[in-house]
């Protein structure tokens, strides 16, 4: 459920550093919190990337080292200075009193910065990813409380993060849970099935339509236009000519690439010598 607000875009190396420092918790900890990061705009909040923050929790008080989540931002300023502080993520399914407390402490760090809830333990049978963002509720004057308004959350990647998110997907069709990188031209024969599949599935959409199987879609169409118009004017044999040349280029990075590993390979064992 969410309401009107901005859209929280997740990116994964997100979720895979959430995981990563839930899996390497200190002994007896229940939960790991951290600092999220990214932009902002006028729809939407786009998390790029996040640090773990160590702290100490019981029933009765929560402990924060905010001087090492400071250390690690003026780190991370250095390498994306676009990146500001957003928010902060935990681990766990629901939010708690010390939420309050540490979310205080966030928003004097950022402007209305969110929380994102990473549900790690796989108490809904999946990782359950929420964001929220707080409200003060109460009487003027009076006794104020905080209260958690859920936001729409969508899952976005970058071109090289897709690399990492097929390949982690590869895994799950393997008994040992591990999968090699595969090479480059491995890369270029799936990319080239993959759109050959695709262009199947559009040819016979479209013979469907014209046989009268499928009622014709004016918005497919219009899609369809636009993706023949950017396919550039060019012959066969010259489009053949432009791949054979990039295979060869490829072939020759590949071969120069191996080449320098054994060299240094060698050098190694010369030294030890």
């Amino acid at each position: 459920m969410s309401v009107f607000g901005p859209v929280v875009k997740v990116h994964p190396v997100v979720l895979a550093s959430i995981c990563d420092s839930y899996e390497r918790r200190n002994e007896g900890a229940s939960r790991v919190i951290g600092t999220l990061l990214g932009t902002i705009d006028k729809h939407s909040i786009e998390v790029t990337n996040c640090f773990s923050v160590p702290h100490n929790e019981s029933e009765d008080e929560v402990a924060v080292d905010m001087e090492f989540a400071k250390n690690m931002y003026e780190l991370h300023k250095r390498v994306s200075p676009s990146e500001v502080i957003i928010g902060w993520y935990a681990t766990g399914f629901d939010i708690t009193e010390h939420s309050v407390l540490i979310h205080e402490y966030y928003s004097r760090e950022a402007t209305n910065p969110i929380h994102l809830t990473a549900d790690t333990a796989l108490q809904s049978g999946k990782m359950n990813i929420r964001a929220y963002v707080s409200a003060q509720m109460g009487v003027p004057g009076k006794t104020v409380g905080v209260m958690f308004t859920p936001l729409t959350v969508k899952y976005v990647y970058y071109d090289t993060e897709r690399i990492g998110v097929d390949l982690l997907q590869r895994t799950r069709l393997t008994t040992s849970r591990a999968k090699g990188l595969t090479s480059d031209l491995s890369q270029v024969a799936g990319s080239a099935a993959r759109v050959q599949d695709m262009l199947t599935t559009v040819l016979a959409y479209i013979e469907d339509v014209l046989s009268g199987k499928v009622t014709a879609d004016n918005s497919v169409g219009r899609f369809l236009m636009d993706l023949v118009n950017k396919v550039p004017t060019i012959s066969a044999e010259d489009f053949e000519n432009m791949i054979n040349s990039n295979i060869n280029d490829l072939l020759m990075v590949t071969y120069l690439s191996n080449l320098t590993q054994a060299q240094i390979a060698l050098n190694e064992k010369l030294v030890l010598l």
